[in-house]
């Protein structure tokens, strides 16, 4: 096809398509090119913000490494990664509901023990957490693989800190013959997410906030049962009705329990105030192939 114009150039592109043996991905890609020249025509989108959103792109790649997923950010922000969350997370009645994983997940995280704290070193306010791990008819899952991670009282998680040689606040628990986790952490705090990237600088020229309210992040995996990545949020957070990443579910809303000096859960003598944190986790079963 020769002659191209604005209208004829999105079915010559279409057509192109035609020999792509692969089903799927032949709707995505013919979805993705019939919006994208709709917007491109609907904005009537000029050569030059077409460039800057070119370099934009660009520098959210550049931005990317083992330690930042600078375009789950970009995701995130823009609710893609809740749009597929919540299209694809469809839970059974009382199930744990999941939210977006965010940018700062890692698999090789340390493994601890029953009650070890997590924190390794981290600054913030004692927490004690104790949690269970359900099925739907309300029977303790065990065995269940849990990793967590989180910020610690500045905001920060471990693998923003370059001078950490040693991870702090993240970690891996498995759930007992009862279904029961316990860990030491700190209290989390609500935090900005980086702005010192592309996706910071959209936030701001969009008049947007970058902050998140406090949560802790858990990944849990059962065999059997849907892999669940959830957050439980702070009940009392400034930020539930404004996450950057529209990521809150009431369900999610954990009661962070303020304790003056004393015996902690543990029994340990704690010599300052700490916080205590009780949730249940519901599974979802997997499918049947």
């Amino acid at each position: 096809m020769i002659n191209i114009n604005e209208h004829s150039i999105t079915q010559a592109v279409l057509q192109r398509l035609d020999n792509c043996d692969n089903p799927r991905l032949k709707i995505i890609m013919s979805s993705l090119v019939r919006h994208l020249h709709d917007f491109a025509r609907e904005v009537q989108l000029s050569e030059e913000e077409w460039m800057t959103g070119i370099a934009f792109l660009t520098a959210t790649g550049h931005q990317c490494d083992d330690k930042r997923q600078e375009f789950i950010l970009l995701s995130d922000t823009l609710g893609l990664s809740m749009l597929t969350v919540a299209m694809q997370n469809a839970k059974p009645p009382g199930a744990t509901e999941a939210t977006v994983f965010g940018p700062f997940h890692i698999d090789q995280a340390p493994e601890y023990q029953a009650g070890q704290d997590i924190a390794n070193g981290a600054s913030g306010e004692p927490l004690f957490v104790s949690a269970r791990i359900l099925n739907t008819k309300g029977e303790a899952v065990a065995g269940a693989r849990v990793n967590v991670w989180q910020a610690d009282a500045d905001g920060l998680y471990d693998v923003q800190r370059p001078e950490l040689h040693n991870h702090q606040v993240r970690g891996i628990v498995h759930s007992d013959k009862q279904g029961q986790i316990a860990f030491q952490t700190v209290l989390p705090v609500s935090y900005p997410v980086p702005t010192d990237g592309p996706v910071g600088q959209m936030l701001l020229a969009t008049g947007r906030h970058p902050w998140r309210p406090a949560h802790v992040h858990f990944k849990i995996d059962a065999p059997g049962y849907q892999t669940l990545i959830t957050h439980v949020f702070r009940d009392d957070d400034d930020y539930l009705q404004s996450d950057v990443v529209f990521g809150v579910r009431s369900s999610l809303l954990g009661k962070y329990i303020r304790h003056e000096a004393g015996k902690s859960p543990d029994g340990q003598t704690m010599a300052t105030p700490f916080y205590t944190l009780n949730f249940d986790f519901v599974l979802a079963p997997k499918a049947a192939p």
